[in-house]
Order: structure tokens, then C-alpha cells, then sequence
């Protein structure tokens, strides 16, 4: 394949990257994949992020961006909080060949080593989880569940998810199924909501 010019775009390294690093994993994607992906040279990625660690984060930023735009579009379509909380949480679980988990799951183990991987990460956390906490405050206020503390129990709620979908894409040992009969008795117990609600 020839080379590409200099046009590349940062927009298609990160594209680039994200696709190799999801393929790959973190650990084992090197620059020069990223630039072979894009029939470029590795001097023009480093012109653009400067380290490959940067590059990994922008990338993680950039697939982060994306997630967040779908989780503001399934808030919006929500006809009430407890839809509100059942479309962010079948947004967060494992979906399809889920791709984005499989990502997700390997920015963690690199996040324990890279302080940039692990910013990004936390951010994409607590996105998640306040969203998850407002529709359980709206849902306080207008009568649809009842629960002490929001934050708390979005943060519980989260955390379940994570560990259960590390089971389903990692180890395999719970099919998204069980993972989904596991989370909904858990959004019952801790929202006060009536289980109907949630199908």
C-alpha cells in the first residue's frame, strides 16, 4: 500500500488507533501499527501526540467521547427515571461482539501503570455514574423509587456492572443473560422500584 501524505488527520490516527488497540490490546500495539493501518509514517504520529502514551490516551478519549454522546442520546429518548436508569444500564452492559467493553476492560489494566489512561478512565466513571444518580434523584422526586442516597447506590450499581461484565467478557463465566437478571434484582434492592417497571 503507498504511503499516505501528511493530511492525515488526527481524527483518523485516533480512529486508527482505537481500532488496533481494540484488536491488539494496549500492551501489544506499538506506533508502527497505528501507521501501517494508515499507510503513514510513525514520525507523523509522533508529530501529532508527541509519546505513544499519549497517542493511547487521546484514543481512549476519543472512543470515550463517543460512549458519552450515546449515553446523552438514551437519556434524552427517556420517558421517565426508572426508563432513564434501564437505558443507561443496558447501554453500560456488555452489547453485541461488544467491542467498546473489550476496550474498556483493557484501559483499566493499563490505567494501573499510566496516569493519563487512568484520567480518562476515571472520567468516563464518573460520568456514568452521576448520570446514573440523577435519574435516581429525578426518580426520588417524582415518586418512582426510593432510595436514601443516589450517589451511593449509583455508585454500587456501577461497580456491579463492571465486575459482572469483566465475568461475561473476561472469564467468561456468566452469560449476558445472567448478567442481566443479576443487575435488574440489584436495581430493585437498591431503588425501591417496582420490577415491572424495568422490562
Amino acid at each position: 500500500m503507498p504511503r499516505r501524505k501528511v493530511e492525515v488527520r488526527r481524527e483518523e490516527i485516533l480512529a486508527a488507533a482505537e481500532t488496533e488497540v481494540t484488536r491488539r490490546g494496549f500492551a501489544r500495539t506499538r506506533v508502527a501499527d497505528v501507521a501501517a493501518a494508515l499507510g503513514c509514517s510513525s514520525a507523523l504520529i509522533f508529530y501529532h501526540f508527541g509519546t505513544k502514551e499519549r497517542l493511547f490516551a487521546e484514543a481512549l478519549t476519543h472512543a470515550m467521547d463517543r460512549d458519552l454522546a450515546r449515553l446523552d442520546a438514551a437519556v434524552a429518548r427517556a420517558t421517565d427515571p426508572i426508563d432513564g436508569v434501564r437505558r443507561i444500564l443496558a447501554l453500560y452492559s456488555p452489547q453485541g461482539d461488544a467491542n467498546a467493553w473489550t476496550l474498556w476492560v483493557d484501559a483499566w489494566a493499563e490505567a494501573l501503570r499510566e496516569p493519563e489512561m487512568r484520567a480518562v478512565s476515571r472520567q468516563l466513571d464518573v460520568r456514568w455514574k452521576d448520570a446514573l444518580a440523577e435519574q435516581i434523584r429525578r426518580g426520588n422526586d417524582r415518586g418512582l423509587m426510593s432510595c436514601a442516597d443516589p450517589d451511593d447506590a449509583a455508585w454500587r450499581l456501577s461497580a456491579l456492572l463492571d465486575g459482572l461484565a469483566v465475568q461475561v467478557m473476561v472469564h467468561r463465566s456468566l452469560s449476558k443473560k445472567e448478567l442481566k437478571y443479576l443487575l435488574r434484582a440489584a436495581v430493585v434492592a437498591e431503588l425501591n422500584v417496582d420490577p415491572a417497571l424495568l422490562d
